[in-house]
């Protein structure tokens, strides 16, 4: 009995260690899909990583200006975006924003000690907790999303350009 468990396991291991049959590549003259980015193709990636970038310091310093963080805006900007009927939650923020339920709870703390976010118990479920913007959330987000928009005029050609240059090339190798 013991001869015939180490001949299975011996079988079983040779299975595992032959090589595997790659499928044949119906066109040879395309490069393969671990096949290093063409120098160039660096090039755009790191050029779309920069605007990028630019984009999110400039968004930074705008709130700065106006005494907030960047998360500060985007939780006031999660906040106006949910529709009127379906009123947000803390747990929904946190998923809007990817970041963990008890730092949304902090987040929604600072901003309602702000005066710039209002919060109430749910009508439907008295465990949750619905968010909306006060007066003053809703000044403050209005003159940060016009300077958003004004600075995406500007950088947001650059940005898409990038991004379509970098989508027609993954497209050309796979």
């Amino acid at each position: 009995m013991r001869y015939v468990v180490k001949q299975r396991a011996a079988a079983t291991a040779a299975q595992l260690l032959r090589p595997i049959d790659m499928p044949t590549d119906p066109n040879p003259s395309a490069p393969a899909e671990n096949a290093p980015l063409a120098d160039e193709q660096y090039a755009r990636l790191a050029a779309f990583r920069q605007a990028l970038r630019s984009y999110l310091r400039f968004s930074e310093l705008a709130a700065e200006r106006l005494g907030l963080t960047s998360q500060h805006y985007q939780a006031l900007l999660v906040v106006r975006a949910a529709r009127p009927a379906e009123p947000l939650t803390i747990s929904a923020l946190a998923q809007q924003l990817l970041i963990k339920h008890n730092s949304a709870v902090g987040l929604v703390d600072r901003l309602a000690a702000q005066g710039l976010l209002l919060r109430r118990p749910s009508r439907e479920d008295r465990r949750k907790v619905e968010l909306r913007l006060s007066a003053k959330g809703l000044r403050v987000l209005d003159r940060l999303a016009d300077t958003h928009r004004d600075e995406l005029e500007r950088s947001g050609p650059q940005l898409s350009e990038l991004l379509q240059q970098i989508t027609r090339a993954a497209r050309r190798r796979g």
